[in-house]
C-alpha cells in the first residue's frame, strides 16, 4: 500500500470536486447576473469533462480566462472554508460507516430466516461462527468496552 500516492489521489479528487463545486456556484451566479454567459458556461461544461479539474480549467482558460480566473477565485474559497474539517468529517465518515456496515452484516448473520427448521433454529453455520467470534474479536479490540457490557448484558 502506497500511502503517498494514496494521499495524492485523494488530493486530486478533492480538488476536481472543488472545481465542480465551484462551477456549480458560479453558473447559478451567472444564471441571476447574465444569462446569456450561464448558458454558454453550461454548454461548456457540457462538453468539458469536469472529471480532472485542472485540465477542465486549463481548457476553460484557453477559451474564457475570466470566467476561469472566477472559477478559481471560488473555488480557493471553497478550499480555505472546507479544509479546516475535512479531515475530522473524513475520519467520522469512515468510522460511522464502518460501523453501520458491520452493524448490518452482524444483523444479517444472527437473523433468523422464518423457513428455518425449529431444530436447526438459532444455529449458526461453522463459517458464519467464526464470521461472528472474528466480527466480536475486532469490536472487543477496537472498543474494549463493548467486551464488558457484551458480559454485563449476559444473564
Amino acid at each position: 500500500m502506497d500511502l503517498k500516492q494514496i494521499t495524492n489521489d485523494t488530493a486530486k479528487t478533492v480538488v476536481s470536486y472543488l472545481t465542480y463545486q465551484a462551477v456549480r456556484t458560479v453558473v447559478a451566479q451567472l444564471r441571476e447576473t447574465n444569462p446569456p454567459l450561464s448558458m454558454w458556461f453550461q454548454s461548456f461544461s457540457a462538453r468539458t469533462s469536469i472529471q480532472d479539474g485542472e485540465a477542465y480549467l486549463q481548457t476553460l482558460m484557453q477559451e474564457n480566462p475570466d470566467l476561469a480566473l472566477r472559477v478559481m477565485t471560488v473555488r480557493v474559497h471553497l478550499a480555505e472554508e472546507t479544509a479546516d474539517y475535512m479531515p475530522e468529517m473524513i475520519r467520522a465518515g469512515v468510522q460511522q460507516g464502518n460501523m453501520t456496515h458491520r452493524r448490518d452484516y452482524l444483523e444479517r448473520i444472527t437473523s433468523l430466516e422464518l423457513s428455518v427448521d425449529a431444530s436447526t433454529a438459532g444455529r449458526l453455520t461453522p463459517e458464519e461462527q467464526l464470521r461472528l467470534e472474528e466480527f466480536w474479536q475486532d469490536q472487543s479490540n477496537r472498543h474494549p468496552t463493548l467486551e464488558s457490557e457484551q458480559d454485563s448484558a449476559e444473564p
